[in-house]
């Protein structure tokens, strides 16, 4: 009698840690449970953690509440201006009601899936190329609103809804090049015509205040030579002053032959020592300065030529001063005194 006892206990025990092991489940802390009771929803939703089902009559389905990421294929569509493109996007969504994503919809990531792809296509169709270049944050919220109106009944709450990226044709970005290159031209022709204006502003009151002193444009032109110069490999131009016509007008000529012809001016010479130099050359220079520190007023245009020519005759006389003195100091020997020299020799 004992013994049937015990073997009924043990198998009392057995059986009762058989089905504790088949009733037994573990929820985690991200999922929910769903029980399922011959095919009827329980209407409590088990919590995370340790719970137990009637084994053979209840089925629980687990339900994870996380958020998930979902790529979204790459959708290839017409532009309401009629662009081929393809756009590629990125869903967050997560379940809300564990309950309405097991009994209103077989497999809500599929259903999530396709409608993303949906309403991507169809956002495509509506929107221009601009707005899918630079204005994505306006697309995605529409995006979001369109996939989240039939994801509210399956229990799924759609985060957030981003556009990866936007293919284009080839041909396309050539011609978008093209564009963007035209309009740097056209905004650095407004930006260089803009400096132009106010540099010929500024040029202009400069000439104001170089025409109240002389001497400034002649200080301007001296810094613009210092520039120029310190090209190695640049011509330097230097135009003739008017007031130096005017410094040689003052230095009035004196006696001296004039030259029997034009090509008298042009006889070689050398310039002698300052110990050589006549008076009359000395004088002339004196005044000449004497006329650059104390300059004349302005003259009219039409004493160019007579200043030119006045200048023309100062030099001819400091050449035909220079021949005089040439012979005393390169006259070749006399013949025949070389020869007396020869004959002692």
């Amino acid at each position: 009698m004992v013994e049937e006892l015990v073997t009924a206990g043990v198998a009392l025990a057995s059986v009762g840690a058989v089905y504790g092991m088949a009733a037994a489940r573990v929820v985690k802390q991200y999922e929910r449970g769903v029980v399922l009771r011959l095919g009827r929803l329980r209407s409590g939703v088990r919590g995370p953690g340790f719970t137990m089902i009637m084994p053979f009559v209840d089925r629980l389905q687990k339900v994870n509440m996380q958020i998930v990421t979902m790529p979204v294929p790459a959708q290839e569509g017409i532009t309401r201006d009629n662009v081929t493109v393809r756009v590629d996007a990125v869903v967050y969504f997560k379940v809300v009601s564990a309950a309405d994503a097991v009994i209103k919809v077989e497999d809500y990531r599929f259903a999530v899936s396709q409608m993303a792809q949906t309403s991507l296509r169809s956002i495509i169709g509506k929107s221009e190329l601009d707005d899918l270049l630079s204005n994505r944050e306006k697309l995605n919220q529409g995006l979001e609103l369109m996939i989240d109106s039939p994801a509210v009944e399956w229990g799924v709450s759609i985060d957030r809804v981003e556009i990866k990226d936007v293919s284009l044709p080839e041909t396309m970005k050539r011609s978008m090049a093209r564009q963007a290159e035209a309009d740097r031209e056209r905004r650095a022709r407004v930006i260089n015509a803009d400096a132009e204006l106010q540099a010929s502003k500024k040029l202009a009151e400069a000439a104001g205040v170089m025409s109240e002193q002389p001497a400034a444009l002649q200080l301007r032109l001296l810094q613009t030579v210092v520039a120029v110069a310190a090209e190695k490999n640049s011509t330097l131009v230097l135009p003739f002053p008017v007031e130096l016509l005017r410094f040689l007008e003052r230095a009035q000529p004196g006696h001296g032959p004039q030259p029997a012809h034009p090509g008298a001016a042009h006889v070689r010479s050398q310039p002698a020592p300052q110990s050589q130099q006549s008076p009359q050359a000395l004088s002339e220079s004196q005044r000449a300065l004497d006329g650059a520190a104390d300059p004349a007023p302005d003259q009219a245009p039409h004493r160019a030529l007579e200043l030119a020519a006045q200048a023309q005759q100062l030099l001819t006389q400091w050449q035909q001063s220079m021949q005089e003195q040439l012979p005393s100091a390169e006259a070749p020997l006399d013949p025949d005194s070389r020869g007396s020299n020869s004959r002692q020799d």
